[in-house]
């Protein structure tokens, strides 16, 4: 499928929903900001031991024989962001249908700079980790950009930034958590389950039957999809990935489906119209809020160039816009990909800057790939040095090289 055959109301639909997408991602970015500082100040303060508790607090849901029993940490880490990950595969299905990833003409930009974004951060990690086995666990870590924070950063310098910038920015970090939801599934899994899994397959051919077979009431979907968290959860592959299975097979703009495109709503469109603020301003800043705590009363300068932190931080500030600016500038030099319209190669630098920006996404991979809390919390500092430092280049530059756009 390519833009010039992709129906016109599809197109419209899916503008409409990417300027829904940018204006809650950009508004949930600043919260998100608040959040992680809450913590900050929360975790320093004399009141830490009580974080610290909420974070352990014992919850457990049970009916009749199955049970799940976990700190409330957990609960967020695995059942919460299954819904943002649900989020996340609704938007990756409609812009494979629809938008900006529909044709190979829009997707060659944002894939390779993706790749590339992900690639030249774990390499320039590797570099400095290689030798330490329990340090590369987390060689995923810098290479995922936060849509949230880098779009809510973005929408600070208003006006100047032009819309390509923002399609290109929110594909890329769209194919980013992509590649993410393979990494995780592929190297963060453990402790597989036959018994487990096999049921996780009965869920997902039941919702794939549904699919087929026309059925687009949300409900049931969402019923197998809590079966299939469930099932997953107890799988060992990691729950979050229930959530992207469940958001892949909603029903979208699919004639098989009866969905009129020109004038009903799919059910993928309902849904995600209906998360998208919940994902935006309550999930992901409880996220943030519960794990971005990191103490400062222990910490030293030095700690800062111990390798692990500094191979995520040099991945995500230095390796994201190498990986991105380079891809781009070989793309345009080979005549396959063109820059946005209104963006230049300073702009380019700008946008690359800006997916250094790690947060959200780099501290979930984070605490799925250290157990031990000092190689967290070194993590954690990595990931704060690169994101603060990646926001305030990236909006200062942008600010120097953009020009004054009239208000529309």
């Amino acid at each position: 499928m390519t833009a010039s055959n992709v129906p016109a109301p599809v197109l419209a639909r899916a503008m409409r929903a990417f300027a829904e997408f940018f204006r809650y991602e950009a508004a949930g970015g600043i919260v998100l900001i608040v959040a992680a500082v809450v913590a900050l100040l929360f975790v320093n303060s004399p009141w830490r031991e009580t974080y610290h508790a909420l974070l352990d607090l014992p919850v457990e849901v049970s009916a009749g024989n199955v049970g799940i029993a976990k700190p409330l940490l957990l609960w967020v880490n695995d059942g919460l962001m299954a819904i943002f990950f649900l989020l996340v595969a609704l938007e990756i299905k409609r812009e494979m249908v629809g938008g900006q990833l529909a044709g190979r003409a829009q997707v060659i930009m944002p894939m390779v700079c993706a790749v590339a974004g992900v690639a030249v951060p774990a390499l320039i990690f590797y570099a400095l980790n290689s030798e330490d086995s329990s340090a590369m666990r987390g060689w995923a870590v810098p290479t995922a950009t936060d849509i949230a924070f880098a779009l809510g950063v973005l929408a600070l310098l208003g006006s100047r930034v032009p819309i390509g910038m923002k399609l290109l920015l929110s594909t890329i970090a769209v194919v980013d958590d992509l590649i993410a939801i393979v990494i995780i599934a592929v190297f963060y899994s453990h402790g597989l389950s036959v018994w487990a899994l096999s049921l996780a397959v009965a869920a997902i051919v039941s919702m794939f039957a549904m699919n087929r077979l026309g059925v687009k009431s949300l409900v049931p979907y969402l019923a197998i999809g809590a079966v299939l968290w469930v099932c997953v959860l107890k799988s060992g592959v990691h729950a979050t990935l229930a959530g992207v299975a469940t958001g892949l097979l909603i029903p979208h703009v699919d004639k098989r489906n009866k969905i009129d495109d020109a004038t009903e709503h799919s059910p993928l469109e309902t849904l995600e119209h209906a998360l998208h603020p919940w994902v935006a301003f309550a999930i992901l800043p409880v996220f943030a809020f519960f794990n971005a705590g990191l103490e400062f009363g222990d910490l030293e300068v030095s700690q800062a160039f111990d390798k692990l932190p500094l191979g995520i931080a040099l991945g995500l500030l230095v390796g994201k816009p190498i990986g991105i600016v380079g891809a781009a500038l070989a793309l345009r030099a080979l005549g396959w990909a063109p820059f946005p319209r209104g963006m230049d190669v300073r702009a380019m630098l700008g946008l690359g800057l800006l997916c250094g920006i790690g947060f959200t996404m780099s501290l979930f991979i984070g605490s799925l790939a250290y157990v031990d809390a000092v190689r967290y919390e070194e993590a954690v500092l990595g990931i704060f040095v690169a994101s603060v430092i990646s926001a305030v280049l990236g909006i200062a530059w942008l600010r120097a090289v953009l020009p004054e756009r009239a208000e529309p």
